[in-house]
C-alpha cells in the first residue's frame, strides 16, 4: 500500500509540523516528502497519554466504528516510534479507537520518529485543529503551547494557521470570569459574544453576560451594551428594561447558526415585530444559501 495513494491532506498548521502530506503542490510541481506510512498492528499502538483530549463523544464514535467496518479506515493514523515495536499516536486516536471496536487488526499509520516534547506539541496542535471545539477549550490548548512548549503568540500564528490577531483573541477569553467561559463552552453564547463581554468593565462581565443569554441578544447588540458600559452606564441602563420570553432565545440561537451573529429581534406595541439578519457582503449570503442547500 503506497503513501501516496492514501495520504489524506491534514490541517495546515498539523500538516507543517508532521510534513505527512505524501505530495503536495508547489504550482505545478509536486514535491514529495519521506514519510513512512505502514499498516501496523492495533494491539501495538498506544494512546499518547498527554492527549489535551480527553473525552470522546459515544455517538459520533459508533458511527465512526460503524463506517471503519464498511470502509476500513480513510485517514491513517500517526504514530511515533517507541521502546520494545511499540507505538505512540502522535494524531488519531479518535480513529484509533473506532478501529479497536470495528475488530480492526491493523491501522494505517505514518511513523514518525521524535522527542516527547515534539508528540506533546503536535497533540496539542491536532486538538486546536478540530471542528468540534469549543473556543475555550481552543484557547486553553493554545496558552498549554505558550506556557509547556515556550511558544510565542506569532509561533502559534505558523504553528495552528490562525492569524496572530485571532491567537490573541482566543487567548483573551481566559482572562474573562469563569461563568462567561462556562457559557462559551456550553455553547449558551457565541465567541462574538464573549469577546463582546470582554470589552465591558469587569465588575459589569458577570451582569452583561446573565443579560445576554436571558435576553438573547445579537453579538452587534451585545456589542452595543458594552460600548455603553465602558462609558459609565449601569446594565440595565445600557440594555434597557424590555423581558423577551425563553423562546425568543431559542429563535435567536437558531438563526445563528444558520445565518450570522447579528440577529436582532424588536417588539412593537401591537404584540408583533420584526426580526433582522445581518450580512457584510454578497459572499455572507451564498454562505447562508449553501446552508439551506446542506439542509435539503
Amino acid at each position: 500500500m503506497s503513501a501516496a495513494k492514501n495520504t489524506k491532506v491534514l490541517g495546515r498548521g498539523l500538516g507543517a509540523i508532521l510534513d505527512t502530506e505524501a505530495m503536495t503542490t508547489l504550482g505545478d510541481a509536486p514535491r514529495r516528502t519521506n514519510s513512512l506510512m505502514e499498516e501496523i498492528a492495533v494491539d501495538l499502538i498506544s494512546p499518547n497519554p498527554h492527549q489535551p483530549r480527553s473525552v470522546f463523544d459515544e455517538e459520533t464514535l459508533r458511527e465512526l466504528t460503524d463506517s471503519i467496518r464498511a470502509m476500513g479506515v480513510i485517514q491513517p493514523i500517526t504514530v511515533n516510534r517507541a521502546e520494545g515495536g511499540r507505538y505512540v499516536i502522535i494524531s488519531g486516536e479518535r480513529r484509533y479507537r473506532a478501529s479497536r471496536l470495528a475488530g480492526m487488526e491493523t491501522i494505517p499509520a505514518y511513523v514518525r520518529e521524535v522527542d516527547d516534547q515534539a508528540i506533546h506539541e503536535m497533540a496539542l496542535v491536532e486538538n486546536i485543529q478540530r471542528q468540534d471545539l469549543n473556543a475555550i477549550d481552543v484557547a486553553m490548548s493554545l496558552q498549554r503551547l505558550v506556557d509547556e512548549c515556550s511558544l510565542t503568540q506569532d509561533m502559534l500564528s505558523s504553528r495552528v494557521g490562525k492569524k496572530r490577531s485571532t491567537i490573541a483573541n482566543y487567548m483573551r477569553l481566559l482572562s474573562l470570569p469563569p461563568e462567561v467561559q462556562y457559557a462559551v463552552r456550553d455553547e449558551l453564547i457565541s465567541m462574538g459574544h464573549a469577546k463582546a463581554i470582554a470589552s465591558a468593565p469587569e465588575g459589569e462581565q458577570v451582569a452583561m453576560l446573565k443579560k445576554v443569554i436571558k435576553k438573547g441578544l445579537s453579538v452587534r447588540q451585545a456589542e452595543e451594551m458594552a460600548r455603553k458600559l465602558a462609558e459609565g452606564g449601569g446594565v440595565e441602563a445600557a440594555v434597557g428594561d424590555e423581558e423577551f420570553p425563553e423562546s425568543y432565545t431559542r429563535l435567536v440561537e437558531h438563526l445563528e447558526r444558520l445565518f450570522s451573529q447579528d440577529i436582532a429581534i424588536k417588539r412593537n406595541s401591537k404584540g408583533g415585530g420584526r426580526i433582522t439578519i445581518g450580512f457584510g457582503s454578497d459572499a455572507d449570503i451564498e454562505g447562508f444559501l449553501r446552508k439551506f442547500d446542506g439542509i435539503d
